[in-house]
């Protein structure tokens, strides 16, 4: 049988399954495919998680550019772009398997489309780096004062939350908001696609700063203060909400069978968080990308004056949880610098770019991750140097010194974060959790354990995509409880841990980024 429930080779049937009482047939029915939709801002993916009541299995069937448009002075996603390399997985997945049990896609946050009374598309959503929102923090106090704001709605202040962006369109008179009727967020857009039904799924919706995180929803406050209508706002489901059927013409498109659309978490760092091994000690979690997304995972959020104070966010979980955390900038700062190289005609693999840093000069100089210079620079190495000569500090002269800069100084800033969330929540953090595709630096990591001073448990890689298919699991039925999906990815996937080594040499640094950031 092979792993999409079909007789072959390249499926091995754990023990349990050797019963010959069972007939083939029931053997096959304990085999559910979900195929998970999982958009990040460089890239997507569709997978099929095949689970068998004990272990998931994934297999990448599509992968696929996600590729943002600069046009008229405006930065915007391509949304039809990614609905259609989204139908080209579906009909790659159904011509591989045998059925498909469930759908869900994940996306990054804040982002959203508007729609027209008739349910079409109002142009291309607005990219979160787009420039339009520079500035708008100063208006939008004017509107709410900032301590107000945050009693409300508990999320962190970046420019680009989605209360802001709507906030950005009214002051340019945005002809496209005047018109819509309808606004979903980039992962309910492609559940509109999909089914035809228009709804807002929790733990992105958490992220736009319109969310009461006590009452867990929408803010009538917060709605009224900025002049949005809640008409505007769609119904709030919950992760695991069971949507409804694929339209009929994508079954006649792509041949695959009538499988139902579920929600999963489909915040991309909700399903990462879904997905975390953890135990019962306290842990932190770093979902690891082109972002770390920093944080604890609680059953009450944390809307006091300290957690303003540090800017911290109360994200929408899974299973009525909250998701206290920071952003911090993340592998974007090497990714900008490859692509740099790239345009001056020097490529390097990121394998070859950690290896370099690996035989760099230790903590030559570091930089402050989340100062603004670095959201949206036009020459990433440029930027990281202009930071170090305003500093004092010698600047980086190769890639290796570049990446390791760009490392050392997350791990640096991870500890920082990491002793506000343990004054918050008044426990020692005793692991941090690394998960997603991050967790494969092992050089990060361990300047992970080496600055933190804490065990470091980094895996799996997939780990949004493995929330995703769990959530699935959990709406179809087929798991209880959070804390049962955690022993799913326990026993599924292989985990790495990373021992701190010397962390005293981390003081200096540490001392170093805290004066950066006075």
């Amino acid at each position: 049988m092979n792993r999409y429930g079909i007789l072959g080779e390249r499926y091995c049937l754990p023990d349990q399954y050797f019963d010959y009482h069972r007939t083939i047939e029931e053997i096959m029915a304990a085999f559910k495919n979900l195929l998970a939709f999982d958009y990040g801002a460089e890239s997507g993916r569709a997978i099929i998680g095949t689970f068998d009541g004990n272990m998931i299995t994934l297999d990448v069937v599509h992968r696929f550019p996600n590729r943002p448009v600069k046009a008229l002075g405006n930065f915007h996603w391509d949304a039809l772009d990614l609905y259609r390399e989204m139908l080209e997985g579906i009909r790659i997945a159904a011509s591989q398997a045998s059925h498909i049990d469930g759908i869900g896609v994940d996306t990054w946050g804040v982002d959203f489309a508007l729609l027209a009374k008739d349910g079409t598309l109002l142009g291309n959503p607005r990219h979160y780096r787009d420039q339009h929102t520079e500035n708008i923090l100063e208006l939008a106090f004017q509107k709410m004062p900032k301590e107000v704001l945050y009693q409300h709605t508990g999320i962190q202040f970046m420019r680009f939350n989605s209360l802001f962006q709507l906030l950005a369109l009214q002051r340019d008179h945005s002809s496209i908001l005047e018109s819509a009727k309808h606004l979903l967020f980039m992962p309910d857009l492609f559940n509109y696609f999909l089914t035809g039904i228009k709804v807002n799924e929790y733990s992105d919706a958490s992220t736009s700063q319109m969310i009461d995180p006590n009452k867990r929803a929408y803010s009538s406050e917060v709605l009224k203060a900025f002049g949005i209508a809640p008409e505007l706002l769609g119904t709030l489901v919950q992760p695991g909400t069971v949507l409804g059927p694929l339209r009929q013409q994508i079954l006649q498109e792509t041949g695959i069978n009538a499988a139902p659309v579920i929600a999963p978490a489909t915040h991309d760092t909700a399903s990462a968080v879904a997905a975390v091994p953890a135990g019962k000690s306290p842990w932190a979690y770093i979902s690891s990308g082109t972002w770390s997304l920093m944080g604890i995972e609680t059953l009450k959020p944390q809307v006091t004056e300290k957690a303003l104070a540090f800017n911290f966010t109360n994200e929408g979980g899974v299973k009525g949880t909250t998701r206290v955390l920071k952003n911090i900038m993340g592998l974007w700062l090497v990714q900008e610098c490859r692509r740099s190289w790239i345009r001056s005609g020097k490529e390097y693999g990121y394998e070859e770019l950690t290896r370099l840093a690996a035989e760099a000069t230790p903590f030559e100089s570091l930089i402050y991750p989340d100062d603004d210079s670095f959201i949206v620079p036009l020459d990433m190495p440029k930027a990281i140097a202009a930071f170090c000569n305003k500093t004092g500090q010698k600047s980086p002269t190769s890639p290796g010194a570049f990446v390791r800069c760009a490392l050392e100084s997350l791990a640096v800033r991870y500890r920082w974060v990491m002793e506000r969330l343990e004054d918050l929540s008044g426990e020692k953090i005793e692991t941090i959790h690394v998960v997603g595709g991050g967790c494969q630096n092992a050089l990060l990591c361990q300047f992970t354990a080496d600055a933190c001073n804490r065990t470091v448990i980094a895996g799996p890689s997939e780990a949004t995509a493995v929330g995703n298919v769990l959530m699935q699991a959990m709406g179809l039925g087929l798991l209880g409880s959070l804390e049962e999906a955690r022993e799913v990815v326990k026993r599924s996937f292989p985990m790495q841990t990373f021992t701190p080594k010397n962390p005293d040499r981390w003081q200096e640094p540490y001392a170093r980024m805290l004066k950066f950031m006075a």
